[in-house]
């Protein structure tokens, strides 16, 4: 059928955007070796605690404490993430950079076949993020264990019809959930009130992360 006008005059404003940032760490497979090491170390010697966590190991959140050099120079790359990510709304200027000390607590994961976290947000942070240090196969087709998010609007069309989609880029996933396949050396940020879990994980290795939360 024929369009009583032309598409590319069609504007698009899309509104409450949620914002998915993704950085991949420039010397992550030297990186990636050492904190491995650190991590499996401390399993080894820690029991862990449990908050999301379906099964699993998950360190205190006292990350930077027994990380050494390399947990060091992950928190300065994710502090730096998070920073280029932020504006300070000031009234006289507008936004400008932010120049504040992040307030931040970090753990590490070790999740095997079987294991993955319960649907959780991080309330009293603005922004929370994920590094994997071992994907642990992802790539693997049945690997599974994808960070899955919720859409925070609920379930919009789905209730008036679960076929409808919205074709506009960006869009096609409203009212359901959004997944991201864990790649090692990938940092992940997105904004800590956004509800979000680990899908059940099926691969032959260890998958190994690091969470951060950042306040001020």
């Amino acid at each position: 059928m024929s369009q009583p006008f032309d598409t590319a005059n069609i504007e698009i404003k899309k509104l409450f955007v949620t914002p998915l940032a993704q950085l991949v760490h420039p010397d992550a497979e030297r990186l990636n070796a050492e904190l491995r090491a650190v991590i499996l170390a401390r399993r080894a010697q820690d029991a862990g605690t449990r908050h999301s966590n379906e099964g699993g190991w998950q360190s205190s959140h006292d990350f930077d404490s027994w990380s050494g050099a390399p947990g060091a120079e992950l928190t300065a790359f994710a502090q730096a993430f998070a920073t280029q990510l932020t504006a300070v709304h000031s009234a006289e200027h507008g936004l400008i950079e932010p120049s504040f000390q992040w307030r931040y607590n970090a753990w590490a994961n070790v999740n095997e076949a079987g294991q993955g976290n319960a649907l959780h947000g991080h309330p009293g942070a603005f922004w929370s993020g994920v590094y994997w240090v071992d994907d642990g196969g992802a790539q693997s087709a049945d690997c599974a264990g994808e960070l899955e998010f919720v859409d925070p609007r609920g379930l919009m069309p789905s209730v008036y019809n679960p076929e409808l989609r919205m074709r506009i880029e960006g869009c096609l996933s409203a009212g359901y959930s959004t997944t991201i396949s864990p790649s090692s050396g990938t940092f992940v940020i997105f904004p800590s009130w956004l509800m979000h879990a680990v899908r059940r994980f099926t691969g032959q290795r260890p998958r190994i992360s690091v969470a951060f939360n950042f306040g001020i």
